[in-house]
């Protein structure tokens, strides 16, 4: 049994267009899920669902068993990190992490003893005594963790929490992450829009599309599997070729035939990532198609390139021990273990 089920939610604003369709998620406990999308796609409609800030126009939420649909928020017992942190300005860090606790009427010596351990593993405990903002991003973020976690909730709600970062934070923090709700073994929900991040700390991902899920799976198996077209146009595949299927299971471009190690309908889209594209010497019959170089654009350690071919345009990664030149002709191969069916 699942330990968080969600079962056919729909969510609607205005009362007739649904935010959320039917949405089924299905959480296994101490796992780490992400939902993953672009803006508007449902992902933190689904948080707040889960948290009890919207109420839901049909479907049931459950946790442990216990159906949670109309537990109001004070009740649900949830550790919740927001974008902004959330902090409170005028309270010190010991402060701001006892506040869970306080309000749960808690005496003090246990207060204490709780925020002394939490401030320890998270590593906070000689910044105990300053006030929000004589802190870094890094630190505040570290403090909302903190709050969160040290109530012991049934539940961990993160809400984009490392969007305020910059780059190199956001990857230290995702691991800080990840290490404490291992560590703790809190089941928690993940909301993002950024993939790498999402890749780096998920145990399972859902990426959502229009208010419902399109693929419910693994880090790895999106990442090489993707189910849809959507799906693997936000995860980075570029390339889309339409091919119909011929009788001996390969799949037909124009004149081009390409062989996949996957087969499916007669009328669908082969896809492939820039950087598995090869790039070769002579034309191949299977697989392969020539094009002249319309970009050529420096990625640092390679170029890109965009190459114009009968079946449409391609891009490319060159891995950059070859350069090659604007106007040249390339000659292409798609490997059938690379290609993917949507």
């Amino acid at each position: 049994m699942a330990f968080v089920d969600l079962k056919d939610i729909c969510v609607s604003y205005d009362g007739k267009t649904n935010v959320l369709e039917g949405l089924n998620l299905q959480i296994k406990e101490g796992e780490l899920v992400s939902l993953l999308g672009p803006s508007g796609c449902g992902k933190t409609t689904t948080l707040r669902v889960v948290a009890g800030y919207i109420d839901t126009k049909s479907g049931e939420f459950l946790v442990d068993g216990q159906n949670y649909t109309k537990v109001p928020v004070h009740k649900r017992n949830f550790g919740i990190v927001f974008q902004s942190y959330a902090l409170f300005p005028h309270l010190t860090v010991k402060e701001n992490v006892a506040f869970g606790l306080k309000m749960r009427k808690m005496d003090k010596a246990t207060i204490d003893k709780k925020v002394a351990e939490m401030l320890e593993i998270c590593g906070l405990s000689e910044y105990k005594d300053r006030l929000p903002k004589q802190m870094s991003g890094g630190q505040r973020q570290r403090v909302a963790l903190a709050r969160a976690l040290v109530i012991e909730p049934k539940l961990l709600l993160l809400d984009e929490p490392l969007s305020n970062l910059d780059a190199k934070l956001r990857i230290q923090m995702r691991v800080e992450i990840k290490r404490l709700q291992k560590k703790l073994g809190i089941t928690t929900i993940f909301v993002t829009h950024d993939q790498e991040e999402c890749f780096s700390i998920s145990d399972r991902v859902a990426v959502m599309n229009g208010g419902v899920i399109e693929q419910y799976d693994t880090p790895e198996n999106i990442y090489a599997h993707p189910n849809t077209e959507f799906v693997a146009r936000f995860i980075g595949f570029e390339n889309f070729i339409s091919v119909h299927k011929q009788a001996d299971g390969t799949y037909k471009a124009q004149d081009y035939t390409f062989k996949t190690e996957t087969t499916g309908k007669d009328e669908a889209k082969i896809t492939i990532r820039p950087d598995d594209i090869e790039i070769i010497d002579e034309p191949s019959s299977l697989n392969g198609v020539s094009g002249i170089i319309q970009v050529r654009t420096f990625l640092g350690k390679s170029y890109q390139y965009e190459v114009s071919t009968p079946i449409g345009n391609l891009i490319v990664n060159g891995d950059g021990n070859k350069v090659y030149e604007t106007g040249q002709d390339l000659n292409l191969r798609l490997p059938a273990h690379k290609i993917v069916l949507v």
